[in-house]
């Protein structure tokens, strides 16, 4: 019976139809049908046959035929779940109505929301943003903060692009995120991959990423080519320099191009050999303790002419963060901002397990990172940009209200680019041409016409963040504080975000009082300037 109606009936029956054909063809009855009949017969007793035998997939070898049909719904279950099943406010990473709004306000579409919010406002960890009942009007939508100091100073948007290197991008992305910014007037952030064609070719703003593996500006043996970045720096187009020390996806892991993507020009544009295995270090050599960073930073911002330098990490143990904001204060060597990068950031490819477990998330390390500053008498000197998974103008509100002066997102910018999250991102099959190098996939990308939308997205993003603040009673995103942001902790608490997080105020970490943060409370006074770790108490 399980050859006849078992599991190994499709075999069965293709066996037997590939016999009965092949003896109808002997015979001499033959047609197109026939023949094309037999073929298909002949070809799934072949498949059958093999998948009897082999050892490598026991579902096949139990279920001949049949059990191919397994593997191809898991192949698409991604898609039949986020276009049949998946509910519209299931974040995966983004949800349907998250992904909805960037396409709408990518084409200028009108996007309100009838009938009130499907938000379940009673449930645990929601947030909102207390209105005014004096609300104002804004006129201004971009929102500056200048970062630096000197003639090379930046007056950076409130919305920027995240990190997104060529390569893990393809051409015509890389070129239509920097068009759009060119057109909206905010910034692009290189990645690690360093300063491609395409990115010069948008003539947008740019900040020059400075990774672990010094791409576009390395000696052979992986070190800086000073002469290297000085030629990059010098660029009009780059206006601010940012030393990578990790990524929320994946910190603490560094990362390899395999040889088969490392085409010549990938490998021109990151100054390594054609071909080869492209290895990102896990770690900095130029630099191994506080201070040596505080001196590579400002030896960068010397050989840039004055331009902006800063750092982006994922917050991990508390006391290197406080040993680097204790630099500062001892040596005199300020960096211009900090990019606090969330644990929920994005990536083109990360283990499983640093991408769900390893890291701060965006938030809290936010919270941290501000107090630090502000502890230190810094805050006023030393900028912050957040980010993370973040999507929509309340979430550049809230985390402008928790210490950020600006926002940069990498995965909406490529929504409004025509991203669809199949999630697909490290295989080079892209369905739509962003995130891939073969060029009959991203022969699709209209530069032009893609570069719009990102304007559009960037512009209606902002404005909706107009429209909030002003509701709110304020001018600027700066004027917001943690006061401004309610959560509900529970069915019958509901608590400022100024009572929730711990509170530092300027310069109290040179008085007596007792420090809110536990952790500056902890590891102030056993961090120094030589080392990351912190002093063991005696």
């Amino acid at each position: 019976m399980n050859w006849v109606l078992g599991r190994y009936s499709a075999l069965f029956y293709s066996l037997l139809c590939t016999a009965g054909l092949g003896t109808a063809n002997l015979l001499g009855f033959t047609s197109l049908s026939l023949t094309t009949a037999l073929t298909t017969a002949s070809i799934l007793s072949a498949l059958g046959l093999y998948d009897l035998f082999q050892k490598q997939s026991s579902v096949r070898a139990n279920f001949p035929i049949i059990g191919r049909l397994r593997y191809f719904f898991e192949s698409i279950r991604p898609e039949l779940r986020q276009y049949f099943w998946e509910a519209d406010d299931a974040e995966l990473p983004y949800s349907r109505n998250q992904r909805a709004m960037v396409y709408q306000r990518a084409k200028s579409e009108f996007a309100t929301r009838p009938f009130g919010s499907i938000e379940s406002m009673y449930e645990e960890d929601f947030s909102w943003l207390n209105h005014s009942i004096v609300p104002i009007e804004i006129e201004a939508a971009d929102f500056p903060t200048r970062v630096g100091l000197g003639d090379n100073a930046y007056d950076v948007s409130l919305l920027n692009i995240s990190g997104t290197s060529f390569g893990a991008l393809s051409p015509p992305a890389i070129e239509a995120l920097n068009l759009g910014a060119a057109l909206g007037g905010f910034a692009q952030n290189t990645g690690e991959g360093s300063v491609s064609p395409y990115h010069i070719r948008g003539k947008g703003d740019l900040i020059l990423q400075v990774s672990t593996g010094y791409f576009g500006f390395r000696t052979p043996d992986g070190k800086l080519d000073e002469s290297l970045f000085t030629q990059q720096a010098a660029r009009r187009q780059i206006k601010m320099i940012e030393i990578k020390l990790s990524q929320g996806a994946k910190p603490g892991h560094g990362g390899m191009l395999p040889a088969a993507k490392v085409n010549r020009e990938i490998a021109t544009t990151r100054g390594i050999p054609e071909g080869q295995d492209c290895i990102s270090p896990a770690k900095h050599s130029a630099f191994d303790s506080p201070e040596s960073l505080l001196m590579f930073a400002d030896r960068l911002r010397t050989l840039s002419e004055g331009k902006p330098v800063g750092i982006k990490l994922c917050i991990g143990h508390p006391w290197e963060l406080i040993a680097i904001v204790k630099a500062m204060v001892t040596t005199g060597i300020a960096l211009d901002f900090i990019t606090v990068d969330g644990a929920e950031g994005g990536t083109g490819a990360a283990p499983a397990e640093f991408s769900d477990h390893l890291g701060c998330p965006l938030t809290d390390a936010l919270v941290f990172v501000d107090n630090a500053l502000r502890g230190a008498g810094l805050r006023d000197r030393v900028k912050i940009a957040a980010s993370g998974k973040l999507v929509s103008a309340f979430d550049i509100v809230k985390h402008c209200a928790l210490g950020a002066d600006w926002i940069n997102m990498a995965r909406p910018f490529m929504f409004a680019l025509g991203c669809i999250q199949a999630r697909n991102c490290a295989s080079g099959l892209c369905p739509t041409g962003i995130a891939t190098m073969d060029p009959s996939r991203y022969r699709v990308l209209d530069v032009e016409l893609k570069a719009q939308r990102v304007a559009n997205f960037h512009r209606n993003t902002l404005a909706a963040v107009g429209e909030m603040i002003g509701a709110a009673g304020i001018k600027h995103p700066v004027d917001l504080n943690r006061r401004h942001i309610v959560r509900r902790l529970s069915g019958s608490e509901i608590l400022l975000a100024d009572q929730i997080y711990p509170n530092v105020s300027y310069n109290q970490l040179f008085t007596d009082e007792p420090i809110a943060d536990p952790r500056l409370a902890e590891y102030w006074s056993r961090v120094n300037i030589q080392q990351f770790s912190p002093i063991t108490p005696s």
